[in-house]
């Protein structure tokens, strides 16, 4: 798992596309992971070195018992591109993440070649609510706030229309590390960057959810009036968490924006593997595909390369077929050739790539007409082993008679 020591903590994270492509460095919001920022690693890991890392007290970069400031924040980022050999990057960040990214143009100007600002603003008063906010998490956990917060990140046709990305989301802030979440907060509560961003001299574009009650359109505008030569462009029909909402027009934008400042490279000759793995890491998870990368040796390494090709790649990749149904034909073959270790890996997935719980019940109902009751049991027990828990949740059914 790739965690590196710097500014006093250790960060996680994930690189996709070639190394030597412009690196394109992203910074994830309060309360996320680098997860969020998937569409992005998909849809420019061709053409780019993307660099994702969970913000320190988030996801699998732990938290400190030491405060930290938004000043802390910045020099995380700093350390990360110094510890990856990284002179200058074209920064991306989100709410927090772009403010970690204002600060470090600001403090660190020769280290960004452009920066793209989304959801986010040079200062956010009160600061008693981000107060209010770490000590309701530090008292109750994540779970006090994750309903508004999430009301806050979409738009109700958004929650309407994907509810297996909202569940997705909502696994995500629940797992975010109270204690962490809280100093973040702490560094927004003290934060006030306006009096640097007539300094910052990258190229800049902002970016903001026409929806998002949190950094709101006119607060976007704002701070691209405040910082020299920036463009402001606004997202339909996306609230705060915009990049996971809106991710074509977002992508879009960015695209325009970073082929101006980057001169346009060129596809890659590795861009087959690149997206590939860009889609692996989306669907089976960060973790689980550094760890089988990680262990593969050089025995292993081609059947990695192919599959990584071939499967993710082309097959996955292949838009005729939305990944949701790729995940029922997945699941359906695994149960009808028994293959217990494949069929678990996919289970998750399925739930994430929009599979429910009571669609997940009937495609093995079927399985047990057209690969035999002996198949649909065992699947049915496997299913148990990976959520365990999980499937109380299942909505009850009756047979029609």
């Amino acid at each position: 798992m790739p965690l590196i020591d710097v500014n006093g903590t250790t960060l996680f994270f994930d690189e996709t596309g070639p190394r030597e492509a412009p690196p394109v460095v992203f910074s994830n919001s309060l309360g996320t992971t680098l997860e969020m920022w998937e569409a992005q690693a998909r849809a420019f890991a061709g053409r780019y070195r993307v660099i994702r890392y969970d913000t320190r007290g988030h996801g699998r970069s732990p938290a400190s018992d030491a405060p930290a400031t938004i000043d802390t924040l910045c020099d995380d980022l700093a350390g990360l591109l110094d510890a990856l050999g990284i002179a200058a990057a074209h920064v991306v960040g989100l709410s927090l993440g772009g403010m970690t990214a204002q600060n470090l143009a600001i403090r660190h100007p020769a280290k960004v070649r452009s920066l793209v600002l989304m959801a986010t603003a040079p200062a956010l008063p009160p600061p008693e609510t981000w107060e209010t906010r770490a000590q309701a998490v530090l008292r109750d956990g994540m779970a006090a706030i994750a309903g508004p917060l999430l009301g806050r990140w979409f738009t109700p046709a958004f929650a309407e229309r994907d509810p297996a990305r909202l569940a997705f989301f909502t696994k995500m802030v629940l797992g975010v590390d109270a204690k962490g979440y809280a100093a973040c907060c702490r560094a927004i509560r003290d934060m006030d960057l306006r009096p640097g961003l007539g300094s910052i001299t990258a190229p800049t574009l902002v970016i903001a959810g026409a929806d998002d009650p949190v950094t709101t359109p006119a607060m976007g505008q704002e701070l691209a009036a405040a910082i020299p030569g920036a463009r402001l462009e606004i997202v339909a029909d996306a609230a705060h968490l915009l990049a996971a909402e809106q991710p074509g027009d977002v992508n879009a934008l960015l695209g325009e924006f970073l082929a101006a400042q980057a001169g346009s490279p060129s596809v890659h000759a590795d861009a087959a593997f690149q997206r590939g793995l860009s889609n692996r890491k989306a669907v089976l998870g960060v973790d689980h595909v550094q760890r089988s990368l990680a262990g593969a040796g050089p025995f292993a390494a081609p059947w990695q390369d192919f599959i990584t090709r071939t499967a993710w790649g082309e097959v996955w990749g292949d838009p005729t077929l939305p990944w949701k149904t790729r995940s029922c034909v997945t699941l359906a073959m695994m149960v009808a050739l028994h293959r217990e270790e494949e069929f678990k890996l996919h289970v998750r997935p399925a739930l994430k790539n929009g599979v429910s719980l009571e669609e997940l019940r009937s495609l093995l109902l079927q399985t047990a007409i057209y690969a035999g009751v002996p198949a649909a049991n065992a699947a049915f027990r496997w299913v148990k082993d990976v959520l365990g828990p999980e499937i109380d949740a299942v909505e009850p059914w009756r047979a029609e008679l």
